[in-house]
């Protein structure tokens, strides 16, 4: 706790500065603070909206929704 920084957070209980970047700035949109992360011509730069993770991956919406009815099942209730 406390000892960390990145992508992940900063995991030292204040949430008003998880999104610090690698200059030490806080972005206040999840695109921005991405982007400060991003190797420069590895992936192309987020936009101001937020991706469908799903998009990218024929066919994972229904995976997902399928492994979430699980854990919304009455097994887990």
């Amino acid at each position: 706790s406390g000892q960390v920084r990145g992508l992940c957070g900063t995991f030292n209980g204040d949430q008003r500065d998880e999104f610090t970047t690698p200059e030490g700035d806080v972005e206040p949109g999840v695109a921005a603070f991405a982007n400060a992360f991003r190797a420069a011509g590895a992936c192309p730069a987020l936009g101001p909206g937020i991706p469908d993770p799903c998009g990218g991956f024929p066919g994972s919406r229904e995976r997902a929704e399928a492994a979430c009815a699980v854990l919304m099942g009455p097994a887990f209730q």
